[in-house]
């Protein structure tokens, strides 16, 4: 069963556990202006679309890592919307647009995070003291709380911290998760502290 949240004015989340991978996913969805970005969606039943459509016009859609294509060929169909993909998923979305490093869409930022899954990015934006959204780099939930990907699940461990150290230079207060309830306050100051540990 899908639970839809409307998180605040500009954000809202839905999640549903998926028995195949044994965990729980999670979609973001944040607007902007008079646009709403998508990232990593997984399947919303129709009884939630006119909720999510409340929130602003689908203008794009970002996936936050190679394992993440989940339902997005499906989301940009129905909404004539764009993919923003990491390059290892060409072969399987081909009409999406490749992410890299930096890359700056709107005032989205992506910023690429070596050494978690392939092909991890994190989605940043700096509107309403700041939103990181993460692929697969950073978990919240149980028993776990807000922890690394574990190691066995990582390219290079070791590196996916170097990595994520880099999102420190951003000011955000959020951080909503691929697999895991947001963080919606205080944020970057929790990252660190984990980061520091």
């Amino acid at each position: 069963m899908t639970e839809f949240i409307r998180i605040s004015p500009d954000c809202a989340l839905w999640h549903t556990y998926n028995p195949k991978f044994k965990a729980e996913l999670f979609s973001t969805a944040l607007a902007a202006g008079n646009e709403l970005t998508i990232i990593d969606p997984i399947a919303l039943p129709s009884v939630h679309r006119e909720e999510l459509e409340s929130l602003a016009r689908v203008a794009r859609i970002f996936i936050t890592n190679a394992n993440h294509a989940r339902d997005a060929a499906m989301f940009a169909h129905f909404y004539s919307a764009p993919i923003f993909a990491p390059l290892e998923l060409n072969a399987e979305l081909p009409l999406s647009r490749s992410l890299q490093d930096d890359l700056a869409i709107g005032a989205f930022r992506v910023i690429r995070i070596e050494g978690a899954a392939d092909g991890e990015f994190a989605v940043y934006h700096p509107d309403n003291a700041g939103t990181l959204i993460v692929g697969d780099a950073l978990i919240n939930f149980d028993p776990h709380g807000f922890s690394l990907l574990p190691r066995k699940y990582c390219t290079n461990q070791k590196q996916m911290i170097r990595s994520l150290r880099k999102l420190l230079d951003l000011d955000f207060s959020r951080i909503f998760f691929a697999h895991g309830n947001p963080i919606m306050a205080g944020g970057r100051e929790r990252l660190k502290s984990l980061l520091d540990s």
